[in-house]
């Protein structure tokens, strides 16, 4: 018969101590692990002076009527027009049926703080949807064959509402999130 070599007392304590020491040493480098994961993910976001930088406020009593500005928000141009009543009937008129990005004009625009919306007020990308060039308008005095904007680089015309009408770019100008703070003052945001 062979004897079993029996366990006293200290060795369990040992037993326990190296238990918890591996557990407890677990469980500092998994925290050690997860901060260092949340930190270099946390550094992917933009810094606050961009995040500053991705919304502007416009008043838009400023900009004459048939005019635009055209503004830079996170180094992306936008451009803000102000319509005439003429601009307005052109872009309702239009046939969405026959568009290539079918939108209507009320569907381009954002309500005012009442509901309602501001005809008058467009606000789009000013960025071509082709390959990205900023198309020119009124205040460079062309608005290409459908009174909106044309992008000479490869020919895009865009209509008073900013859908594409006639060459290669695939898409409407984009419309960016804005909201009326004011009458008289967008915010416009990325």
């Amino acid at each position: 018969m062979t004897d079993t070599p029996s366990h006293d007392h200290g060795e369990t304590i040992d037993d326990d101590r190296r238990n918890f020491i591996h557990i407890a040493t677990g469980a500092a480098a998994f925290g050690g692990a997860a901060m260092f994961a949340w930190a270099a993910v946390d550094q992917w976001n933009p810094a606050a002076d961009t995040k500053a930088a991705s919304a502007l406020d416009v008043d838009v009593s400023k900009i004459p009527l048939g005019g635009e500005i055209r503004v830079l928000i996170g180094g992306k141009p936008f451009f803000v027009r102000h319509r005439t009543a003429a601009e307005i009937a052109a872009a309702d008129s239009v046939n969405v049926a026959t568009l290539r990005d079918p939108q209507t004009d009320d569907e381009r625009l954002r309500p005012k703080g009442d509901g309602s919306l501001n005809p008058a007020i467009l606000v789009t990308s000013g960025s071509c949807t082709h390959l990205g060039c900023v198309p020119v308008g009124p205040a460079q005095g062309n608005t290409g064959d459908f009174g909106g904007w044309y992008c000479p680089c490869h020919g895009s015309h865009y209509d008073t509402s900013g859908r594409i009408r006639k060459g290669p770019a695939p898409t409407n100008l984009p419309v960016p999130d804005y909201k009326y703070v004011s009458d008289s003052v967008i915010n416009i945001s990325l």
